[in-house]
């Protein structure tokens, strides 16, 4: 763009504010048209116009700048839309990255509940088996206990018996 002559139409006109030209329907303002007159020494078509510095333009040379100036706003509101797409998909990306991490982490946190509950479960059940078998042992030493307190009950009375028999025997003996 720039140096090369372009082959490109341009047609522009005065717009009802005299300060306004209107180029394929781009409004540029006279500001602009002045600045795109002082940047390039004058060429030697026969139309020429002077702006309010006094400056005078060919109407080839007004074309082109004005095409070179549309061309280069075309290509940076193109660049700042490259840019802003660019930017809107690495936030998308971002957006799809930290949804898929956090997707993961529920996922775990699920999971982890999950054994944790399983886990939970599976001691109440182990404990509720334990206390079953130490209810279990409790009847039977209890039932054991009271055998072997009837056992020594009863073995207390024959021996007490006993003793007491022989003793009535001594004291009959040597009476």
């Amino acid at each position: 763009m720039g140096g090369a002559s372009s082959t490109r139409r341009v047609t522009f006109e005065a717009d009802e504010n005299e300060n306004i030209t209107v180029v394929k329907g781009i409004r540029l303002s006279e500001n602009v048209i002045d600045r795109m007159k002082e940047t390039s020494p004058s060429g030697s078509k026969s139309h020429r116009y002077s702006g309010a510095y006094g400056a005078s333009v060919s109407d080839e040379e007004l074309k082109r700048r004005v095409a070179e100036e549309l061309a280069l706003e075309q290509a940076k509101k193109e660049s700042e839309n490259q840019k802003r797409l660019k930017q809107s998909k690495e936030l998308d990306r971002e957006r799809a990255l930290a949804n898929e991490q956090l997707t993961r982490a529920i996922l775990r946190e699920r999971i982890s509940s999950e054994q944790d509950r399983t886990k939970a479960k599976h001691l109440a059940r182990m404990l509720e088996e334990k206390d079953r078998v130490i209810k279990r042992q409790d009847a039977f030493y209890k039932e054991q206990l009271a055998r072997l307190e009837e056992r020594s009950s009863e073995f207390y009375k024959v021996t007490t018996e006993q003793y007491q028999k022989a003793a009535e025997e001594v004291e009959a003996k040597f009476k």
